[in-house]
């Protein structure tokens, strides 16, 4: 259907057969998100943004990033604000985002068990800091990124597969931050206050309910999610 720009949607199929070099046997898991995106690549011809489709982002993350890459930005991701990520319900593993005098990322540190506290956050009795700048997989990125992601993709099938090739997955995450070691590529951190949802644990669900029946009542969203368009 069309959009409202009158602009074609386009679909593309992440196929597990879709890959440089030969299915191994009894593989059923997907290849992971790197490949997810270079199955659209023969329709992505702007720049672009990549997200989890089963996550809720605000607008504000998509309105930065925008503005960015129409500016004539290379890459760029939203870096959410700690403390609008966290769960009521247990604790959450997020990427807390490093960064240079300049805003651009420099690496993405992996921590696992963080959990809310009266005064804040914690990870196995650490104190973290709430304001912390962390990646949620909103990621804006231009077509060329895609050959270097396609030639990650072929190296990938090289170096990892065959030490695990029933689980094994090229993550976009994983390999941005290869190209960040590498010097091949710079990505700058767009802070957003948007308060990012997931749905971690089922207590999640009547929260996150709750949460958009309030935008909804404040005119954040019409009822009929896409009746203002």
């Amino acid at each position: 259907m069309p959009d409202p720009m009158n602009k074609a949607v386009d679909y593309a199929f992440q196929y597990i057969e879709d890959i440089p070099g030969e299915l191994p046997a009894g593989r059923t898991k997907p290849w992971g998100t790197g490949q997810a995106v270079l199955a659209a690549k023969a329709v992505l011809k702007t720049p672009f943004v990549v997200i989890n489709a089963d996550d809720y982002y605000g607008k504000e993350g998509f309105r930065l990033v925008h503005e960015c890459l129409v500016n004539g930005g290379q890459s760029c991701m939203a870096g959410f604000v700690l403390k609008n990520t966290l769960s009521d319900n247990g604790g959450v593993t997020r990427g807390i985002c490093k960064m240079d005098d300049q805003n651009n990322l420099t690496e993405v540190v992996e921590t696992k068990n963080i959990v809310k506290t009266v005064d804040g956050a914690e990870t196995d009795g650490t104190a973290i800091d709430t304001e912390s700048l962390v990646s949620m997989n909103m990621w804006g990125l231009t077509p060329e990124f895609l050959d270097m992601l396609e030639a990650g993709f072929a190296e990938f099938f090289e170096t990892e597969v065959p030490s695990d090739p029933l689980k094994a997955e090229f993550l976009i995450p994983t390999f941005i931050g290869e190209l960040l070691d590498e010097k091949k590529m710079t990505v700058k951190v767009l802070r957003t206050n948007d308060t990012w949802y997931g749905m971690t644990y089922k207590e999640d669900v009547e929260a996150v309910k709750e949460s958009f029946k309030g935008m909804i009542e404040d005119g954040v969203y019409e009822k009929d999610l896409f009746g203002d368009l």
